[in-house]
């Protein structure tokens, strides 16, 4: 994100914004500020209300209370042809009988730009995107993730000052949409452009956004950077939908303590007075597994290995603690060490001092 951005006037503001479908809200009372420049992602799971949030950016539907402001000005009554905004949608909705080239130059010549600009900023984009080679190719000659750069550069070629991505790597195997996170990141980057992109999923959110906001229920859960959202949730719920994570329900005893099922827990300081009921979030890679009798740091949770699930990278263990409590602590292969133990092994997880969030919500 651009060092300026943090005291830039926003680009878009959502103010108040509802949208309701046959009586029930879908959007539900949504402000919020995005950033020239940024990076921005909304998150949640089917029906949370992101891509209707969208589609009322975009003009493709009308909010029934409050103003999307962009650049100080309200939007909502342009229409969608006149906002400054264009979207690429999952279907990529590319024209079968143009070429590759004439689909990225087709809103150009809507505008009646002159011929000579429009060749220039095609080529331009197109190279961008690395799609030249295919410039005289049909939709139908193209693999899935050449018609999505065509897309990409279709709605990039107008120069737009929001460019919003609807679920856009949905349709990809795991292995390009990776690669194609890293490269939309780049691009945004490289054309300083404000991104806002529609997803439910967790990491591609985290991977390619400055900001995240995690809607439920058409309301914003929380907004944040990555780090925020996943070190610092704001809420039970929103703690679970983000990655893994061992939830313990338990009571404050002191300041720096939250008494659970599994063992009094070190806590950072909570505003949570000694004696309130709260629940306790661990990331499973926050606990490290010793053996019997080894070192141990911070607070030491007797049990056993249940199962072991192998990823690859790393491997998920299910521990019994010795209290009946299951713990998911994750260890990473950076050393064989732990990846020899198996199912049914004694073991201590070791909880360290900060692991620990307290969520009163």
């Amino acid at each position: 994100m651009p060092e300026n951005a943090a005291a830039a006037t926003p680009l878009v503001s959502f103010d108040g914004l509802v949208k309701r479908f046959a009586g029930v809200p879908a959007v539900d009372g949504v402000s919020l500020d995005i950033r020239k420049g940024e990076f921005f992602a909304l998150l949640g799971p089917s029906g949370c209300g992101k891509t209707t949030l969208l589609r009322m950016l975009a003009g493709f539907e009308i909010p029934d209370e409050g103003r999307i402001l962009l650049d100080g000005e309200d939007i909502v009554p342009v229409p969608p042809y006149r906002r400054p905004v264009n979207m690429m949608f999952q279907s990529y909705a590319l024209f079968p009988h143009l070429s590759v080239a004439g689909n990225v130059a087709f809103g150009l010549k809507q505008e009646n730009l002159p011929r000579a600009e429009i060749e220039a900023r095609v080529a331009e984009i197109m190279a961008l995107v690395r799609i030249e080679p295919f410039a005289g190719r049909k939709p139908h000659q193209l693999s899935g993730g050449q018609r999505q750069r065509v897309a990409l550069a279709r709605a990039l070629v107008k120069r737009p000052k929001v460019f919003l991505l609807d679920e856009p790597l949905a349709a990809l195997d795991k292995k390009l949409r990776a690669q194609t996170q890293f490269e939309l990141k780049e691009l945004q980057r490289r054309l300083g452009l404000t991104f806002i992109i529609v997803t439910h999923d967790q990491e591609e959110a985290m991977i390619m956004a400055d900001r995240i906001g995690v809607m439920d229920h058409g309301r914003l859960a929380q907004v944040g950077t990555p780090a925020d959202i996943y070190e610092r949730p704001s809420s039970r719920w929103v703690a679970e939908f983000i990655g893994e994570v061992n939830m313990l329900d338990g009571v404050v005893s002191s300041a720096g303590a939250v008494d659970t099922a599994a063992g009094r827990l070190p806590v950072a300081a909570t505003m949570a007075a000694p004696g309130a009921r709260v629940s306790v979030a661990i990331r499973p890679e926050k606990i490290r597994l010793a053996r019997e009798g080894e070192p141990q740091s911070g607070i030491g949770l007797p049990g056993q290995i249940a199962s072991i699930a192998y990823r690859g990278d790393m491997s998920f263990y299910a521990v019994t603690l010795d209290s009946g409590v299951e713990l998911k602590v994750a260890v990473p292969h950076v050393a064989r060490g732990m990846t020899e133990a198996k199912a049914g092994s004694r073991v201590v997880a070791c909880v360290a001092n900060d692991a620990c969030v307290v969520l009163t919500q």
